[in-house]
Parts: structure tokens; sequence; C-alpha cells
């Protein structure tokens, strides 16, 4: 009886053996054959449906980016008017144009539809053509390392934003990180390459998992256009400001050097710096960068399907998906991770909200002092005040995950902000004594976006009118140009090639 209970149990495992191991070879099968290529890829291929025909697993997940239905304390996909949440930030940016619109960025699968609709790409009679320059477009499409290819990359930044609206059509993708021969990680934009030979660093000897973070270090930085560069003046030349390092004090320095602004502010006078997004700058000071954790093992972790590892091109928070993006490493439940998460950024925005306080006033009391007949001489000192606690308090909000990637930089910049904004509001309130007005300046109302922007004299429904007009007269003229040159593109397949 043992040895029939005996045979029947080696018989099952023998089975079980087998069945084992001929699913080994069927996925090694299918991983062996994955990946035969279905189409040659040229080099300045940006379509990244082209790519994904060789690619369908990374491609398909790609377009899940189209989803913007996720939401977080401070992020998510979920298209978010930031000034209708915040109208203080119309006074803080009052004269730039995140005064008039300030919509969070979506997925990468909107960066063109979204800077095509803000308001900040508007110009006289609806042309486009308003004050942002052609640079404007460098992070938000593979067409941009193609055009740079064709035309170099002077000639790309030259001219107006409106100038190559016919060129950049394809949103984010394959062609931005990668060589479309060896698929390996890539650098396409040169101003991350100038920022690492400006700081004497040689970003070639980048190890593969650096790379996995610099690839999305080309547009997740702080940046400025350098209209002065030897050789190429008048061009808005994009340039990272690390040369003097990467720490807010280090690029406060580099502008200040350089006595550059991004712009007078309207109320205060003061020249103003604005910080774009320092996300890789506050990630490196991170405990998750000091442990070798690069961007791409949160935002792209791996997955598996079908008996396919691959990196996960639904690139969004790790918020939406812990299992994959923090579980791998963190063994808490998913709801004590986000608690976690949430805990560190609310007291983080505390504290910037009160930073925040103390600048719109500042920069109110300013314009009392102008109007009271304040000197330059009498207002240098204050206005650089305000330069740098604003600097600060932007540079800890727009790097919109830093209060996680980098709790203790976050707060330790916020601090000094708020020493800044005090410093300026004493220098102030002595000032406004001198001058004879010995009392708190009247508030005005700006609870709302739409009374802050009228009380800076913004004229939303003109600006909303000129977008309109530009979308109705540009767009169709630019898709159809777009349309002509797809047409002319050779998309070589190995079939077309075989006939």
């Amino acid at each position: 009886m043992k040895n029939k209970v005996l045979f029947v149990i080696t018989i099952v495992v023998v089975f079980l053996l087998g069945l084992l191991a001929s699913s080994i070879v069927n996925r090694k099968s299918e991983a062996k054959y994955k990946y035969v290529p279905q189409v040659n890829i040229s080099e300045n291929e940006p379509r990244n449906e082209v790519w994904g025909q060789n690619f369908p697993l990374e491609y398909q997940s790609s377009l899940q980016t189209l989803d913007t239905t996720f939401s977080s304390f401070q992020g998510g996909s979920e298209m978010r008017d930031v000034l209708e949440e915040d109208p203080n930030l119309v006074i803080l940016f009052a004269g730039y144009g995140f005064s008039k619109d300030y919509n969070q960025g979506r997925g990468h699968a909107y960066a063109i539809e979204d800077i095509q609709n803000t308001l900040r790409t508007g110009g006289p009679k609806g042309k486009g053509d308003g004050p942002m320059p052609a640079t404007c477009w460098t992070c938000k499409s593979p067409d941009v390392p193609r055009l740079m290819n064709e035309i170099g990359v002077a000639e790309f930044y030259k001219g107006k934003w409106a100038d190559k609206g016919s060129e950049v059509v394809n949103n984010i993708g394959c062609a931005d990180c990668h060589n479309p021969k060896t698929m390996k990680l890539t650098i396409t934009r040169p101003a991350l390459v100038e920022a690492f030979d400006a700081m004497g660093k040689d970003i070639n000897k980048a190890t593969h998992n650096e790379m996995r973070s610099l690839v999305c270090a080309q547009c997740h930085v702080e940046y400025y256009f350098d209209k002065n560069k030897p050789g190429k003046e008048g061009i808005a030349y994009l340039t990272f400001p690390w040369k003097d390092g990467m720490s807010v004090e280090a690029m406060e320095n580099y502008y200040d050097n350089l006595k550059f602004k991004d712009w007078t502010h309207k109320i205060s006078r003061a020249p103003m710096l604005k910080a774009q997004h320092p996300g890789y700058e506050t990630f490196v000071t991170g405990v998750h960068a000091d442990r070798g954790v690069s961007c791409a093992d949160c935002h792209m972790p791996y997955k598996s399907e079908g008996g396919q590892k691959f990196t996960d091109h639904h690139i969004q928070s790790p918020l939406n998906n812990t299992s994959n993006a923090c579980q791998v490493c963190h063994r808490e439940d998913s709801k004590k991770l986000i608690a976690n998460v949430y805990e560190r950024q609310s007291k983080a925005k505390e504290n910037r909200l009160k930073l925040e306080d103390l600048l719109v006033r500042a920069h109110l009391e300013a314009k009392k002092c102008w109007d009271l007949g304040a000197t330059e001489t009498q207002m240098k000192d204050i206005l650089t005040d305000i330069r740098h606690a604003q600097w600060r308090w932007d540079y800890a909000a727009a790097s919109h995950g830093a209060s996680f990637h980098s709790p203790v930089e976050t707060a330790r910049v916020i601090g000094s902000g708020l020493v800044k904004a005090q410093e300026a509001r004493v220098k102030l309130a002595r000032l406004l004594a001198t001058l004879g007005f010995n009392k708190p300046i009247d508030m005005p109302d700006i609870s709302t976006k739409e009374l802050a922007q009228k009380y800076i004299g913004l004229d939303i429904e003109k600006l909303k009118a000129e977008k309109e007009t530009f979308k109705k007269n540009l767009l169709p003229k630019w898709l159809e140009e777009a349309k002509k040159r797809e047409d002319k593109m050779d998309i070589k397949t190995t079939a077309s090639l075989e006939k």
C-alpha cells in the first residue's frame, strides 16, 4: 500500500515538475522572441507609436499617463488650478506670467496640449508671439532633440515660442531618454551636459543607476535663459545655474553675481527669481538618493506582465502604485505609507504658507514705501531680502515632491526664508516710520484668484480672448504643416526592407 502511495506521489511530483519546466521553457522562449524588432527606428524618430512596435509593453504602459483621475495631497495627474487654490500666488508672481495662469502639470501625454492652452503662451491679438521664447518647448517633446540635431541647438532656442509650434507635435516619450540603436539611456538635452561640464564633471562617466535619474534631471530642474552667452548673445539659451553647486544658496549666489532677474515685481519692484521646478536638486539631498534609489525606481518601477519583466512607463506618483513603488523596500501597509508622506508634506506646507503670508505683506509694504517717496538707496537691501526670501519659498514650493524627497533640507530652506522675510519686514517697518507712516497698511481683498488678479491689473477676459484667437488661427495651421512633414517621413519596417 505504501509503495502505491509513494508511486502516486512520485507521478504527481514528476508531473508538476514537468509543468514547471514547460512554463520556464515557454517563458524563456517568450522572452527570447519578445523584442525581435518590427521596425527600424531612425536616428531622429520622434513618434512614440513607432518605437512602440518594438517595445509594446513599455509603450502601452506609457499611454496610461493619459489618465488624469489620481489626485494626492499636493500632486497627482488631475488638473488643478493652483491660483484658485491659493490666490496669494497671484500677488507673489505679480508682473510675471504665473500670475495669469498656473495649473498643475498633468501627465507627460499632455505636455504639448497644456503649454498650448496656458495663458502664459498668449500674445498680442492671439498670435502666440508673447514674451515666451522657443526655448520653452525644450522639455515638451522628442521633436526637440530631432530639431536640435537638424538645425542646431542655438538655432532651436532662437526666436519666439510660436515659431516652432508646427514642429513640436509629439508628446514626451521614447526618444527623449533612449538611444534608438542601443536603447540605452541617453542625455538628449545639452543643458544638462553643459551643467556637468560647468561643475567639472563628466556626465559620460555616470553609472546606469545614475542615468535612471539623470534622464529625469534633463527637465525636472531649476534653469534660466542666458541671453548673454558668448557667441550666442540675444538667444534665450537654456542654462542650469549649477556652476557653484545645486543648493539653494549656491544657485542664489550664482544669480546674484550675474545680477540676473527673471522679472521685476509689479508691486514691490523687487528684482525677482522664479524657481522653475528644482526636483532633482532637492532629490539628491534626501535619504533615498543617499541610499542609491533612482527616480525610476519609484516613478517607473519594474512590472511583470505575461511573464515579461519591464520598466513601467506609466510615469506617475508612487502613491498611486505603492505595491510596486514603495512596498518592494518598505513592508508597512499602503495606507500607513501614504499617511507618512502626507504628514511630512502637510508639515512642510504649514511653514511654507507662513512664509508665503510674510512675503505677500512685504510686497505690499514695499509698495507703500514707494508711494510715500522712498528712494532706491533706501529700498535696495529690503528688495534683496524679499528676493532671497521668495526664492527660498519658491524653491521649496516649485520642486513639488521636495517635502517628501528631502524633508530635512526643505525645512531648512523654508526656515531660512522665514528669517529673511522677517528681516525684510522689520526694515520695512523702520522705513515706513521714517516716512511718517506708523500703522499697519490696509490689506486689499485678495481672497480669490479673480480679486487678486484684478488688484494687480490683469485683464483676464482679454487674455482668454487672445488665447482663443490663437487656438482658432494658429493650431489648425500648425497641425496641417505637421501632417505634411509626417507624410514625408520614411518609416522603414523589416517587412518593407525584405520586400
